[in-house]
């Protein structure tokens, strides 16, 4: 009998981990070919942001939750052509800060397009608020709505409200929203104070793999509004806050926004009336897959039994997001070759600015190449300026 074939005719279509091997080694391509042409022209270190992908991003989310409209979260990257980029596709943003929310004022956004999504501002925060035009903010508790309503009279606040965070990779529940329990009360002093109560925010946590955090959040949001509703109080916005998932890692498994985004969905639409209106705040979600870091090693030796390479780049540059958003990152290089275990440092003279001990690269020399995908958000946005002289990479802003 003869030997079945191990190579597929022509004819037939590859097996899905063919195809995601196919598309894997077609973008690495296209990101090393852009790599490439960008050290002809620029020194590193150098952070890549790709237009491109920033609304392939935006246009992801529209298409899988086309009920919520997003305000983009510019605390992930503040660029401000990132900001403008946004403003084309029409989105929203938050703002945490009267600082953010001039920076996306000059820029085009319309007040109307803005919500002051942090709990706790100041006076002269608020004030600014007003003299902007930006009327929707948040709150979680009765001092707030108190300094709201003396300096912002009117103003239309969304309370916050705790939710479960779990499997997050950062918990925001800890610091941020009122039990739920305290809604309807709250609601009640924001109306009684002469302020607009329109609506229930929450947060889930931030890089949230739990479909079911979303779910529950969205189950305690309509019983509120049932009761909102039965208090003579209706509400009409529901803030379904950020956090959704984006893959880190090429071989990354167990994110998949659409599907997490076809049971919110469908949650939604079991839950709350059509009339209401859903408003979300993607950060990571929209900007972290158009960064690419580009280092270079600028030192090597033999430490600990492995190779140890010291980059022009570090945690208190532009791998920031290690230490401030908890981030895990996976290191290329332009190097081929078999892989060991070696260890990544930054260029500074603190022992804390260490990136990997176990980073599986193949050797490398003085000014090869490592750099890093995925990087856009929580980057270079809390970046040191001038830790030990090192400055951030340079932004280098691409179609």
């Amino acid at each position: 009998m003869p030997i079945a074939p191990t190579v597929p005719p022509l004819n037939e279509k590859p097996l899905p981990s063919e195809k995601t091997a196919h598309r894997r080694a077609r973008d690495s391509n296209g990101v090393e070919a852009l790599i490439r042409e960008m050290m002809k022209k620029h020194r590193t270190p150098l952070m890549i942001l790709r237009k491109s992908q920033l609304i392939k991003q935006y246009r992801r989310f529209r298409r899988s939750l086309p009920q919520v409209m997003p305000f983009y979260a510019i605390k992930a990257n503040p660029h401000p052509k990132v900001i403008k980029t946004f403003i084309q596709q029409k989105t929203g943003f938050d703002v945490a800060s009267a600082e953010e929310m001039r920076l996306v004022l000059s820029l085009g956004a319309k007040p109307d397009k803005i919500i002051f999504a942090n709990t706790i501002k100041s006076a002269e925060d608020i004030i600014a608020a007003r003299k902007c035009g930006v009327r929707m903010m948040t709150c979680d508790n009765e001092s707030e709505l108190y300094k709201i309503s003396e300096h912002y009279p009117g103003a239309h606040v969304l309370l916050r409200i705790k939710v479960e965070n779990h499997l997050s990779v950062v918990n925001l529940s800890l610091k941020f929203g009122m039990d739920s329990d305290m809604a309807l009360p709250m609601i009640r002093k924001a109306k009684a104070l002469k302020l607009h109560p329109v609506g229930i925010s929450f947060h889930v946590g931030s890089q949230s793999k739990n479909v079911e955090n979303y779910l529950q959040a969205l189950e305690i949001t309509s019983q509120i509004f049932i009761e909102a509703q039965a208090a003579g109080i209706p509400l009409s916005i529901v803030d379904i806050g950020g956090g959704f998932p984006i893959q880190h890692f090429d071989s990354e498994i167990g994110i998949n926004f659409e599907r997490m985004a076809v049971q919110i969905q469908k949650q939604i639409k079991l839950l709350f009336d059509k009339k209401v209106k859903f408003i979300a705040e993607p950060g990571r979600f929209f900007v972290g897959p158009a960064g690419i870091l580009v280092t270079q090693i600028v030192g090597r030796t033999f430490r600990n039994n492995k190779n140890y390479y010291y980059l022009n780049d570090g945690v208190y540059q532009d791998f920031s997001g290690m230490i401030f958003d908890h981030c895990k990152y996976e290191f290329k290089t332009l190097r081929r070759g078999q892989k060991f275990s070696s260890a990544l440092a930054g260029p500074t003279c603190d022992s804390f600015d260490t990136l990997s001990l176990d980073a599986e690269i193949p050797e490398l020399y003085v000014n090869d190449v490592v750099y890093v995908k995925n990087i856009g958000a929580y980057s270079s946005a809390s970046a040191v300026s001038n830790f030990n002289g090192f400055h951030p990479a340079k932004i280098i802003f691409t179609a």
